[in-house]
């Protein structure tokens, strides 16, 4: 077995130096700012100078490349100190640190992936050890690399519920390869943290969730270089290095005292404060050099990606979209080996078992923890290493809203696929339907939102995801539909499909997911009464084809009805009235879910709520009606 070699003392003390170092950096920035956290920044130094410049190994002129080892910083707003540490390691220009938070400066309050070194953006407390985990599970079970990954977490991130969502993750999923930092500074941002410097029920949490675990002295560089030497010899376990230290250490008069967070230190004292760090500095011009990363991992493959072969249906097949997306996910794992799926244990009512069965080795049973499930999602997509989506039933998805929206700001190119929307769903009655998910992802500012109607297009839609840049929703429903479109049927994001048109139509409706069939069936009754509308299958809620649906809209005499499964603010209506709402002349009517829903048989609750067949039908002679007065 490998012996531990202590480092010598010129390297020892060249890790102490460059700790002080990043403290003074971290000083100056936050007071050029005039904001920022500098204390939590100095209670870290020690943490990051170690795994900088002796524990981690990676190209310093390359951050992005695929075999360097990866760091997430969880605790974001020590993000000074982590600029600081690139410019030790000579990426960032030491005068650029002086930029902090700048409005012309990449080098923001909280990173983010717009700087090269930063993999996914962090600040929400709580949300960088699942990201962590999906980069830690890419690189054991699909890259098969050496890489390893380390992420820092501040201890009053850890009263958040989706830090040990992660750790039982990493645990179960024995994830060798990841090592999480606790930086147990005490100190929260307005008091003391719930356990405080407990360090005894750190290590019995951390050790009963299934990790390796650690109890340092967080300030000792010495220790802390055994501590990450040892956890590269551990196999089977995630390891845990639970470090204890002190806000604002160095720091006279401020380390380890209240009401000092997010504070730069006083003008009157600044002075002071960098004379001292200054004087501890024993070789101020000696450098440390990263030690460079085995080149075992491929460079990604950024090929398009397609259907391994088009949608087998034929018009009028009876087919639910969900288990259209199984079919095509595992069809696009075919094509690419980059593929991935993950679910939440809803894998028999998503479909994303069809991809199980077909690629066991490239499906991540994330189980009920839905937070979990989109960091992992978010960390497996980081650096193009793989395409991930991940499914659950749609509703769900609320509960991983801040990960989702963080997703957005980290660039990240993830797919999320959500079932079960609507009161179409039926008996299982108001907590398992989505009815808020459409608004939920068109306020996401990268996110593209699919809402297919039937399995050519639930298809089309999945294979487009799969080459779309940003976060990608597609809404899936739980009925089977009629298929509607060949199998060679042409599909853009943000191009409408208009699927029942005639010279003589009265209104236009667009309805999606169930109520497209409504709205066919409804066209078909009026037709029997001699009026005729025109029907718009909308394929993507945003972008919304606004152009087809005016085009329409004036067509049909201005008037348009929007029927959807979902309720009525911030969905298809809502989307339908923002494309139209400057037109002169143009009537919107829209039909959707109004209050909470109940149990039901789904044909029972799309009566009750207005979003039947015949519901569309009375509103169109209702509106026609009316504007004929």
């Amino acid at each position: 077995m490998t012996s531990y070699h202590k480092p010598d003392e010129k390297t020892l003390q060249g890790l102490k130096d460059i700790a002080n170092k990043l403290r003074i950096h971290s000083i100056k920035a936050t007071c050029a700012s005039n904001s920022g956290h500098p204390t939590s920044c100095c209670s870290a130094a020690e943490l990051m100078s170690v795994l900088f410049f002796n524990t981690m190994r990676y190209k310093a002129d390359d951050p992005r490349n695929q075999c360097n080892d990866r760091f997430v910083l969880s605790k974001g707003h020590a993000a000074p100190i982590l600029y600081a540490a690139w410019a030790e390691a000579g990426f960032v220009k030491e005068s650029d640190l002086l930029n902090l938070r700048k409005i012309d400066c990449e080098l923001e309050g909280h990173p983010t992936p717009k700087l090269e070194f930063v993999d996914v953006a962090t600040g929400s407390l709580g949300q960088g050890l699942g990201a962590a985990c999906g980069m830690a599970y890419t690189g054991k079970h699909f890259d098969k690399s050496s890489y390893r990954v380390y992420c820092m977490m501040g201890d009053g991130e850890c009263s958040e519920g989706s830090v040990w969502e992660a750790m039982a993750f990493a645990s179960y999923y024995q994830l060798d390869n990841l090592v999480a930092i606790m930086d147990v500074n005490r100190l929260g941002q307005s008091e003391a943290a719930p356990l405080k410097h407990d360090m005894e029920t750190y290590r019995k949490r951390c050790e009963g969730f299934g990790w390796n675990t650690y109890v340092v002295d967080g300030h000792d560089v010495e220790e802390l270089c055994k501590a990450f030497w040892q956890a590269k010899q551990v196999k089977g376990k995630p390891t845990c290095i639970v470090a204890k230290t002190f806000k604002g250490k160095g720091l006279k008069n401020i380390e380890d005292l209240d009401n000092w967070h997010g504070k730069p230190i006083p003008k009157d004292r600044v002075g002071d404060v960098l004379k001292d760090l200054q004087a501890q500095i024993q070789v101020p011009n000696k450098s440390l050099s990263p030690e460079m990363p085995e080149d075992d991992t491929a460079p990604a493959d950024l090929s398009p990606i397609t259907l391994s072969s088009p949608p087998a249906y034929k018009i009028g097949d009876k087919m639910a979209t969900r288990r259209a997306y199984g079919v095509a996910l595992a069809k696009l794992g075919q094509s690419s080996k980059r593929v991935v799926a993950l679910d939440g244990d809803t894998k028999n009512s998503t479909f994303s078992e069809t991809f199980k069965k077909a690629f066991p080795e490239r499906y991540i049973e994330c189980f009920i923890a839905e937070q979990n499930m989109v960091g992992v999602a978010i960390g497996c997509a980081t650096r193009d290493r793989t395409v991930s989506f991940a499914s659950t039933f749609a509703a769900f998805f609320s509960r991983a809203y801040d990960q989702i929206r963080m997703g957005a700001i980290s660039q990240s190119n993830v797919n999320l696929v959500g079932s079960h929307c609507g009161v179409s769903i039926g008996e299982d009655g108001p907590s398992q339907m989505a009815l808020e998910d459409l608004a939920m992802f068109r306020a996401i500012p990268t996110c593209t939102v699919f809402y297919p109607s039937e399995a050519v297009s639930a298809e089309r839609a999945i294979e487009l995801a799969a080459n779309t840049k940003g976060i990608c929703f597609i809404r899936t429903s739980r009925p089977e539909t009629a298929v509607l479109y060949s199998p060679d049927e042409k599909f853009e994001v943000g191009v409408a499909k208009v699927v029942r048109q005639s010279d003589k139509d009265h209104v236009t409706v667009v309805g999606a997911g169930i109520t497209l069939h409504e709205a066919l069936a409804a066209a078909d009754m009026l037709a029997s009464e001699g009026k005729n509308i025109r029907v718009i299958d909308p394929f993507t809620i945003k972008p919304l084809d606004a152009s087809t649906i005016l085009a329409s809209a004036r067509a049909t005499g201005g008037k348009i009805i929007t029927v959807e499964d979902h309720y009525k603010e911030g969905g298809l209506g809502e989307a339908v009235l923002s494309a139209v709402g400057e037109e002169p002349g143009i009537v919107v009517t829209r039909l959707a879910v109004s209050g909470v829903p109940r149990s039901g048989k789904p044909q029972e609750l799309l009566d009750m709520f207005g979003i039947s067949a015949k519901h569309i039908a009375d509103a169109v002679c209702s509106l026609t009606t009316r504007l004929s007065l």
